[in-house]
């Protein structure tokens, strides 16, 4: 087998084993496609997600059943007033039979990290994890710790309940590869939720045995560097540069993407092209990912808040207004 057929096999196998992940998290993630996709999507192109939406609405249940199908351990972290930063990445603690401190590693030592409600800590707090999202590693006393690959923090606020938040800093929002939105269900599939959690059951909670583990830790590693291997025109690239550019350019935005920005989108459109079984990126790709990648770095004039203008209307006019390559 030559390496253009190895490269193929390679992308197809990436493709499908997305789409099993798919399918595994939509057993219990009823009518939220377009959350699931974007979630995975993240996974794949190795980055965090920051989940917005009411309570009830199974953002738990995402990662856990992400969690579950992906073979790898998951862990949640309630976000409090006064929770405190060891609370989340550990301590030194004294061990009186043997006379030494060893280290008691927090929750942050895992594969998938819910950090439910972030805006309900205090900023100095929110930094702990500031560190273990961009250097993949946590500082306990001095001491370095690397945390195992993959690792994925999925940080969830929420837009009713603002008394008692405290607004994430830029810096730690600009971490954050995509931010989703997760809606109420439609009729028949709050219909069909309801009796999948009343049937012959105790309490709300769906059962999470329907979700099989269908990678392992080390698959899911493998499926990211298929997608970082996947070829990207000159011409794509340029493509992603002149959309964040343009965010920093649209009228009534007074603050846009930075080259961060322009770096999660690229790997975004990756992801999204191993998905859709393809080796190469189409400017679709970029389409496809650019409100998630892109919607939580723009800060609009207070004009456009009043006129009723959110971060992805200004997003559909750019992306509609900045031309993509035709071939």
């Amino acid at each position: 087998m030559n390496r253009e057929q190895t490269v193929t096999e390679g992308i197809a196998q990436g493709a499908a084993a997305g789409q099993r992940l798919e399918a595994e998290i939509a057993r219990v993630m009823v009518g939220q496609r377009q959350v699931v996709r974007e979630i995975v999507t993240a996974l794949i192109a190795g980055g965090h997600v920051l989940v917005e939406g009411v309570p009830g609405l199974g953002k738990t249940l995402l990662v856990r059943a992400l969690a579950r199908a992906a073979g790898s351990r998951f862990n949640r972290i309630q976000f409090t007033p006064d929770l405190m930063p060891a609370d989340i990445t550990g301590h030194f603690m004294f061990e009186r039979e043997n006379k030494r401190f060893v280290v008691r590693k927090g929750p942050v030592f895992c594969h998938f990290l819910l950090a439910d409600e972030i805006n309900r800590a205090p900023a100095k707090t929110q930094s702990a994890l500031l560190e273990a999202m961009q250097e993949q590693q946590v500082t306990i006393e001095g001491r370095t710790f690397p945390l195992e690959r993959p690792f994925l923090v999925m940080a969830t606020q929420n837009p009713v309940e603002q008394e008692g938040t405290y607004p994430l800093p830029q810096a730690q929002t600009d971490r954050f590869m995509f931010k989703v939105f997760i809606t109420y269900p439609g009729e028949e599939e709050e219909l069909h939720i309801t009796r999948r959690v009343t049937h012959q059951a105790v309490g709300d909670a769906l059962d999470l045995e329907a979700v099989r583990p269908v990678l392992t830790p080390d698959q899911v590693i493998s499926l990211q560097e298929t997608a970082a291997g996947l070829v990207v025109d000159d011409q794509i690239t340029a493509y992603v540069v002149r959309i964040v550019r343009a965010t920093r350019e649209w009228n009534g935005v007074v603050m846009g993407a930075g080259p961060r920005g322009s770096i999660g989108l690229l790997r975004a459109a990756r992801a999204m092209a191993l998905l859709e079984g393809r080796g190469f990126v189409i400017p679709d790709d970029v389409k496809q990912v650019a409100p998630a990648v892109l919607r939580h770095r723009l800060i609009l004039a207070a004009d456009l808040h009043i006129e009723g203008y959110t971060p992805d209307h200004v997003l559909s006019e750019l992306l509609a207004s900045v031309d993509a390559p035709r071939t």
